[in-house]
């Protein structure tokens, strides 16, 4: 009986150890308040501009040359009924879903297979492929912008599809992305799909691609967002308005070429229709980007 309760008060005096005191928690609280308040006002900072956007597309014009930052005092869709019926927003919407998703996949692909070649088939020149892919990372995009315009005039592609999805298809950044993942895989899983007798597309495309979810589903959001943010290579690829894009059309709108005075609520409206694909998609893979938890396996 002794012992019992002996065994009894020990295991109270551990539970109140692990239990912390409520003191505790309030002056932890007021310890980290600062931190906390901080925190706070940075994302109020940060999402202020989204907030102006919002509400400055629901204004009448003159509300908001008068009243730009604050809430509409009366709500209206006018600027939305304007855009969507007295301009050609539903068909930039449409070249640029065209542009985006055949982009998207084709990234996806082009670029998981070239990693995949680069991080485990032995071939000669690897090494310097792949030095001169790290090069291509370091040259800005714009100062590729007149050749890539001659490479598309040379090929007769100017001013279609062709011209603005072709050079879209592979780039650098998502070729050493899948190039570093592939290579963190163990080698033994497909020796041991070799051992099956499954060639190399086989162990490709059947054990590789599902273990390495996380690093396409990261190229595929920054190749979707990439090619629907586009702006600089489809001013030099196009000059037919049947294939403005969003990012062609809102630019056209924010310099006042296709409205008189300031008309800020459609182009806050404009911008912000333009938002909305990309942050959903984000938001609904965000715990699956480069989460390498998801395709670790253990030697």
């Amino acid at each position: 009986m002794t012992i019992y309760v002996r065994l009894r008060n020990r295991l109270g005096d551990l539970e109140m150890s692990v239990k912390p005191p409520r003191n505790r928690s309030k002056s932890t609280v007021v310890r980290y308040f600062p931190y906390y308040a901080t925190v706070i006002l940075l994302a109020l900072v940060y999402i202020s501009p989204f907030l102006i956007q919002i509400f400055g597309s629901f204004k009448t014009e003159a509300e908001a040359a008068t009243n730009p930052l604050g809430p509409p005092e009366i709500w209206t869709i006018g600027a939305y009924n304007r855009l969507f019926l007295h301009s050609d927003f539903p068909l930039w919407i449409r070249n640029s879903t065209v542009v985006t998703i055949s982009v998207t996949l084709g990234r996806v692909l082009f670029d998981c297979m070239a990693g995949y070649a680069l991080a485990r088939i032995e071939f000669r020149g690897r090494a310097v492929l792949y030095g001169i892919l790290v090069a291509i990372m370091s040259v800005p995009g714009v100062v590729l912008l007149i050749p890539k315009f001659l490479v598309i005039k040379q090929l007769g592609i100017y001013d279609s599809f062709a011209g603005m999805i072709l050079p879209l298809l592979a780039d650098a950044t998502g070729v050493f992305i899948m190039t570093g993942f592939f290579a963190s895989i163990p080698k033994a899983i497909e020796e041991q799909a070799r051992i099956d007798g499954a060639g190399t597309f086989r162990t490709f495309w059947s054990i590789v691609m599902p273990m390495a979810r996380p690093a396409v589903i990261t190229i595929m959001i920054l190749s979707f967002q990439g090619s629907w943010n586009e702006l600089n290579h489809f001013i030099v690829s196009t000059q037919n308005s049947r294939l403005t894009t969003l990012t062609k059309g809102v630019g056209q709108l924010a310099s006042g070429q296709l409205s008189q005075g300031s008309q800020f609520p459609i182009k806050l409206a404009a911008a912000l229709l333009m938002t909305i694909p990309v942050a959903l998609l984000f938001f609904i893979f965000q715990r699956q980007i480069m989460n390498a938890s998801a395709g670790a396996v253990k030697e």
